[in-house]
C-alpha cells in the first residue's frame, strides 16, 4: 500500500500535527509527504518528498487576513499547472490536510482521498458557529481543498468524525508548572502594537516574535526571536497564554492547563469558528488586542479542563488503514 500525505504549510500547525502523524502511517504502508504553501515558522522534522508553493493565505500587519495579498501574491497559473500534472497514480489513497493541489488533482480525476484536518471538522453538524455568517469565508472552507470523505479534529467531539486534537509529544511530554508570567504569541500584529498594550498591564509578558532578532526587555515586556526549544521552555512554565484563535496553539495550551485568551485574525473565518467553539468552553476572547478585555483576564481564575487522550494511532489504524484495506 502507498499513501500520499499532503499538508498545508501555512502556519505551524499542520506541520505539527504531520509530525506526528507520518511516523505512524509509515508503520502500515509506504508514505510519501507533499507540502504546499510558504507561510510556516516550523522546520518539518519529517522527510519531505514534493514542495510546492501552491496557494497560501496572506496576511497584512494589523491582525487580519488580507484578500487583496492572497489574491495577487499567489501564482494561480502555476498552481492549475500542478492540479492538472500531478500524478497521483502511484497512490492507493491521498490523505489531505487542507492542502489545495492534491485536493482539487484528485477531485478532478475521481482518486481516493480522505480530509484529515482541523478544517474538516468546520463541516459538521453540531459544531459552534461564528455570530457573523461570512460567505468568503465560508466559500474558502468549502473550495479550498475539496473532499467529501473526512475526519476532523475540534476542541470537543461535536460528531462521531470529529476526534480530540492531536498533542504532540514535546507537549505531552512537558512538566508542566504556572509561573507568574504569560507567554504571548501574535504573529498578526506588530511587536510595537503589542507593547503599547501589555505594557499597561502590570505582569511579565513574554513574547514571541517573527520581527525579533535577539532577546531584548522593554519595562515588563520581553520580546523573543521564534525558537522551538525555548517557546517549549516557557510554554511549560507560564501562567497564561495569549495567542491568536488558531486551532493546535490553543489546543495544547487547553492541554496544559494554562489560562488561554484568543483573538482571532480579521477575516480569517476558520478562527471565527474557533473562537465560537473555545466560548462554548469557557475561553475568553476579544475581537482585537484591547487593554480592558486583557487585564480582566488576567485577574479572572481559570477552570477549564479537558481530556485530550493519545489516540491517534488507533484513529490511523481504524478509521484509514483498515478502510483502504477492504
Amino acid at each position: 500500500m502507498k499513501l500520499l500525505y499532503a499538508l498545508q504549510g501555512t502556519g505551524n500547525g499542520h506541520i505539527a500535527r504531520a509530525q506526528e502523524i507520518v511516523p505512524i502511517l509509515k508503520k502500515h504502508a509506504l508514505v510519501d509527504v507533499l507540502i504546499s504553501g510558504h507561510q510556516s515558522q516550523l522546520k518539518p522534522k519529517i522527510d519531505i518528498d514534493f514542495r510546492f508553493d501552491g496557494v497560501s493565505l496572506l496576511y497584512d500587519n494589523h491582525g487580519g487576513l488580507s484578500y487583496w495579498e492572497t489574491l495577487f501574491r499567489n501564482n494561480y497559473c502555476s498552481a492549475l499547472q500542478l492540479i492538472n500534472n500531478f500524478d497521483l497514480s502511484n497512490y492507493d489513497l491521498i490523505i489531505n490536510d487542507f492542502e489545495p493541489i492534491t485536493a482539487w488533482a484528485a477531485k478532478l480525476k475521481n482518486h481516493p482521498i480522505i480530509a484529515l484536518s482541523h478544517q474538516a471538522a468546520l463541516s459538521f453538524q453540531g459544531v459552534p458557529k461564528p455570530d457573523s455568517k461570512n460567505w468568503l469565508g465560508e466559500q474558502i472552507l468549502n473550495y479550498y481543498a475539496p473532499c467529501k470523505d473526512k475526519i476532523g479534529f475540534h476542541f470537543e467531539t461535536f460528531h462521531p468524525n470529529i476526534k480530540t486534537p492531536v498533542i504532540r509529544k514535546e507537549i505531552r511530554n512537558l512538566d508542566a508548572v504556572q509561573k507568574d508570567f504569560y507567554l504571548v504569541y501574535l504573529p498578526s500584529y506588530s511587536d510595537e502594537n503589542i507593547y503599547e498594550i501589555l505594557s499597561q498591564i502590570d505582569v511579565n509578558w513574554k513574547v514571541f516574535s517573527k520581527k525579533a532578532n535577539e532577546t531584548y526587555r522593554k519595562s515588563n515586556v520581553e520580546f523573543y526571536p521564534i525558537d522551538q526549544n525555548k517557546f517549549l521552555e516557557i510554554f511549560a512554565n507560564c501562567e497564561g497564554v495569549l495567542c491568536n484563535a488558531g486551532f493546535e496553539m490553543p489546543a495544547e495550551a487547553l492541554f496544559l492547563q494554562k489560562k488561554l485568551f484568543v483573538i482571532p485574525i480579521q477575516n480569517q473565518y476558520e478562527q471565527a469558528y474557533n473562537t465560537s467553539s473555545l466560548k462554548n468552553l469557557g475561553i475568553n476572547s476579544s475581537d482585537k488586542l484591547e487593554k480592558n478585555h486583557i487585564q480582566n483576564w488576567v485577574n479572572d481564575p481559570f477552570n477549564v479542563k479537558v481530556n485530550y487522550p493519545d489516540n491517534i494511532e488507533n484513529i490511523i489504524k481504524n478509521d484509514i488503514i483498515k478502510k483502504v484495506n477492504k
